[in-house]
């Protein structure tokens, strides 16, 4: 069998299971991240939480994970059951701990799983921590003996692992944040925990509202696809709302980071426009600071931030870098285009929980739907329209589009004339036209490049993506 390469991408490692996420691949990267933290914490190593989501086999790679962890003398927090992302995350702060593992794939498809690593900050492991867990790793795997492991029963016996119930401190949390009896007295709510990790939070952080949960088991095959909040695979909470006329619908993905919200009427609310209505909203619930935003995110925060005196900081795409300024700078809100959302106060990591209920919130304070809310945003600072779409190339066509954008870059698209050029990550077109770009982002783990663009009409939008699906090539779509 060839040596797997283990690379962290914007939010971990991922692999399919029995392929290259293994059993003994689990034990090597959690050698790797053990001691990783054997070297930070040369005094003393404080806990970690191992958590895991509903996935197939998800509790037994996390066993694993821990045996290792404290084979190696690291005290290791076990969680009763599977957890959503950002409840890890709340524990490792709330703790004091010197981090967190979590076997997850999040939306990935079922046939994948992963691991997300949290150093003690609560957020996504930035890359200067992730390179020497990847480089640690390709070490051990070179030298499988380099690995400690010792049994589950044994590791508990000796005060090394101890098993927890991590949910209530999480849920506390949210329910200061949330004036959830506002929520409660004013809406209803359907929502699809999409068979997720977070399928049993909601009912206890809303116990009293108006509240009709689907797809609340565990299934390790997610219905049939992947447990992901977008539009598309949401026709099931569609009809939900609109058969049970409820004011909002919502949805978390796999490990409840991501969020997915439905309109009164069925209308999916992305999430870039969720970034601009949680950023109104919170700023009139009082919150102070900055904005945050991945450079493939829309323009609409920006402009709802310029409309409030706010200001914009842009990262490149990955919480991490979100997560990042959170932990040096007061925020309101921060976020990107592919559902992920953190608050002030909260948490360096996104959320999804948190946001489907910012919608919720926002909804029921200001008596109008999330579309009427939009429209009335719209008239004071403009229309836009995103759209975002996947092409899978050969990597011999990938290396050719990559070198000849690093030779020059187009002027034009159809056109659209070319202002300037932002390579923060990727490559974001800034169009000579008010609210209009176009971005073009090279996946950093399989062939696949991503084009984004953006502007105040759809006509706009459309001439503009079929000339850079012309001049890049781009003709195999996923």
């Amino acid at each position: 069998m060839s040596k797997v390469n283990i690379t962290f991408g914007t939010a971990g490692w991922r692999g399919i299971i029995s392929d290259d996420f293994t059993f003994a691949n689990v034990r090597v990267v959690s050698q790797a991240i053990a001691d990783y933290l054997k070297k930070e914490y040369k005094s003393g190593i404080p806990a970690v939480i191992v958590g895991y989501d509903p996935r197939f086999l998800s509790e037994n790679f996390a066993a694993a994970s821990a045996e290792v962890l404290a084979a190696n003398g690291i005290k290791v927090h076990y969680s009763d059951t599977d957890v959503p992302t950002p409840t890890i995350s709340y524990y490792i702060i709330k703790n004091g701990l010197a981090g967190g593992i979590n076997i997850t794939a999040s939306h990935n498809p079922p046939e994948y799983s992963g691991i997300k690593f949290s150093p003690s900050w609560g957020g996504p492991a930035l890359p200067e921590v992730t390179r020497q867990i990847e480089t640690g790793s390709m070490k051990i795997m070179d030298d499988p003996a380099l690995v400690k492991t010792m049994k589950f029963r044994e590791a508990r016996d000796q005060g090394l692992i101890t098993v927890v119930d991590i949910s209530e401190v999480y849920i506390e949390r949210i329910r200061q944040i949330i004036d959830t009896d506002i929520i409660s007295r004013n809406i209803s709510i359907a929502y699809d925990a999409m068979y997720g990790a977070a399928r049993k939070y909601l009912p206890r952080i809303l116990p009293e509202a108006r509240l009709k949960v689907i797809n609340d088991t565990r299934d390790v095959l997610f219905g049939g696809h992947r447990p992901e909040p977008a539009g598309e695979y949401l026709e099931v909470l569609r009809r939900t709302v609109l058969d049970g006329k409820y004011s909002v619908g919502i949805a978390t993905d796999g490990d409840a980071d991501r969020f997915g919200i439905l309109d009164s009427d069925g209308t999916f609310i992305t999430p870039n426009q969720l970034m601009g209505l949680a950023l109104y909203h919170l700023y009139k619930k009082g919150y102070k600071g900055v904005a945050v935003r991945s450079v493939m995110t829309s323009s609409f925060m920006d402009k709802v931030a310029e409309d409030l005196g706010v200001e914009v900081i842009e990262t490149p795409v990955g919480f991490k870098y979100i997560g990042d300024i959170f932990s040096k700078q007061d925020i309101i809100v921060g976020g990107e285009e592919s559902g992920g959302l953190t608050i002030g106060g909260h948490l360096p990591e996104k959320d999804g929980i948190l946001a489907c209920l910012l919608a919720c919130e926002l909804v029921a304070k200001e008596g109008k739907s999330l579309s009427e809310i939009l429209g009335m945003l719209y008239k004071r600072v403009g229309d836009f329209f995103t759209v975002r779409k996947n092409y899978k190339l050969t990597q011999e066509d990938m290396d050719s589009l990559r070198l000849n954008l690093k030779g020059s870059v187009p002027g034009e698209f159809g056109g659209y004339k070319v202002r300037g050029v932002n390579t923060i990550d990727g490559y974001k077109f800034l169009i000579d036209k008010e609210n209009t770009w176009l971005g073009l982002r090279f996946s950093g783990t399989e062939p696949i490049v991503r084009l984004y663009a953006e502007s105040s009409t759809v006509k706009d939008l459309d001439a503009l993506t079929g000339a850079a699906e012309g001049i890049f090539k781009l003709k195999v779509t996923q």
